[in-house]
């Protein structure tokens, strides 16, 4: 079992779940039609950087795909 834990920046999160950007930040938005309170919510990692855990989007990739 892998334990590390691994920060993904906004291009690894597009990349990985292959999504726009313009995409996942209307998730995040609760003001946005398209606002899904279950994507995993960002944390600061810097002055003006975020970042997502790893594991976090994994799990939200599998609930999405169970019917």
């Amino acid at each position: 079992m892998n334990n590390t834990i691994k920060v993904l920046r906004i291009k690894d999160l597009i990349n990985k779940i292959g999504m726009a950007r313009s995409t996942i930040y209307d998730w995040l938005n609760p003001k946005s039609p398209r606002y899904d309170e279950t994507f995993p919510k960002p944390f600061k990692i810097g002055q003006s950087s975020i970042g997502w855990f790893e594991h976090d989007v994994d799990s939200w990739l599998i609930r999405k795909s169970q019917p």
